[in-house]
């Protein structure tokens, strides 16, 4: 079996959901982890903080820096991911598609062959 980065994105000028909204979604997406669970997909997942809370360590000429904020001046960023065990990339966008549902955009990336389990 493949495995599969299915990422949820931050976009930083979307509305802000209420929290009737967001209980709706946490929901949701627990039944979709529930569900991979039982399907035997689920690897790893999890939800990240904001952006804002991210710090880039940085490693130049044996010197060692750390600054504040996300790597990338972006207006999107990964919210969460889930890790996932799937037959073929067509298995990964279904569970994708019924993510994509109650999280909004899904990019899915498959892990490349060095990093597959044995």
């Amino acid at each position: 079996m493949k495995q599969y980065l299915l990422s949820v994105h931050y976009v930083e000028d979307a509305p802000e959901m209420s929290a009737d909204e967001m209980e709706t979604m946490f929901a949701a997406t627990g039944r979709i982890n529930d569900e991979m669970v039982a399907k035997g997909a689920w690897v790893f997942g999890g939800g990240l903080t904001t952006p804002q809370s991210a710090t880039v360590v940085r490693i130049d000429n044996g010197a060692t820096t750390m600054t504040d904020g996300p790597f990338v001046e972006a207006k999107e960023h990964i919210a969460g991911f889930w890790v996932l065990k799937c037959e073929d990339l067509d298995e990964a966008l279904a569970w994708a598609e019924k993510c994509a549902a109650v999280c909004g955009p899904i990019e899915v990336r498959p892990f490349d062959e060095l990093s597959q389990p044995a």
